[in-house]
């Protein structure tokens, strides 16, 4: 397949991403979806299978039911009809089934503490997150607003220390371009902490002063939002743990909700990059009142 097909793949992928997570809380229209694109909906489907790993349907679920699994925890005054119609489900009923087939309880189970469960299996799948020792408690987040950012980027699947490989490539792209000066910037499509780590969508991406003419990466712009923004350090394994207790203490008890626009995290020192897999960045979670 020639470069140019590539990038039109990856864009046509992209959009439809931007689009879900966009309208996730809605009907989402694939028809008009795909006559905006100008391509097929048979096309459509094949090209974000390829991009993704995963056909759309399977994606807008997973998205709906990450944000239900927050939502239940955050929107304590919401019946779970009220969080299923706000995560794009018509009933409580089909909403129920879905998220059981996910999380392997009901929604009622999971807000009366079944979480705690499923988010630990989760964790013990990382042996470097399970044997952190970092401590999160005394971690206070400054609330900012952050303008629409563009950056070049490469999709990773699974969260785990192979995301180092992808990083080198990025890494090579700027080193062979005599690029300096860039921020790197790494987003989570999926949450790692209630979705499998090895399933997990992973973007490397890196923002620069100005656009880049014929760069050979594909672009994603990271949304503008209010996030709360937490600084810290440490070593490989503990962002995980830092994102579970992120979601699963401080949000809860946050007063704030989360959205559907991605989490990220910009490094200052990037653990995949570096010898001694130390870090030290800023993570940003999205949220609202």
């Amino acid at each position: 397949m020639k470069k140019d097909t590539i990038h039109q793949h990856t864009k046509i992928a992209n959009d439809i991403i931007y689009y879900i997570y966009k309208n996730i809380d809605t009907y989402i229209n694939l028809d008009a979806l795909s006559e905006a694109l100008s391509v097929s909906k048979f096309h459509m489907h094949r090209i974000f299978k390829n991009e993704f790993g995963k056909n759309i349907y399977e994606s807008i679920k997973s998205i709906r039911l990450q944000k239900a699994a927050s939502l239940l925890l955050t929107n304590k005054h919401s019946t779970i009809t009220q969080i299923a119609m706000l995560c794009g489900y018509s009933s409580q009923t089909s909403f129920s089934k879905v998220f059981k087939e996910k999380f392997l309880m009901t929604p009622k189970e999971w807000r009366n503490g079944g979480y705690s469960s499923y988010v630990d299996t989760i964790l013990t799948k990382s042996v470097s997150a399970t044997n952190s020792r970092a401590d999160f408690s005394s971690l206070k987040p400054k609330i900012v607003k952050m303008e629409e950012m563009q950056g070049y980027y490469i999709r990773h699947k699974g969260y785990n220390k192979s995301i180092k490989e992808t990083w080198q490539k990025l890494q090579t792209w700027t080193l062979c371009n005599n690029i300096t000066n860039f921020i790197q910037i790494g987003l989570h499509h999926d949450n790692p902490t209630v979705t499998a780590l090895d399933e997990c969508q992973y973007i490397a991406c890196i923002v620069l002063e100005k656009e880049f003419k014929d760069a050979p990466l594909p672009k994603f712009i990271i949304p503008k939002g209010v996030y709360a923004k937490f600084d810290f350090s440490g070593k490989y394994g503990d962002v995980l743990k830092f994102m579970n207790w992120v979601y699963f203490y401080w949000l809860i008890r946050s007063g704030y909700e989360t959205t559907t626009n991605p989490s990220y995290a910009i490094y200052h020192k990037n653990h995949f990059l570096s010898d001694d897999e130390e870090f030290d960045l800023s993570y940003y979670i999205p949220i609202r009142l």
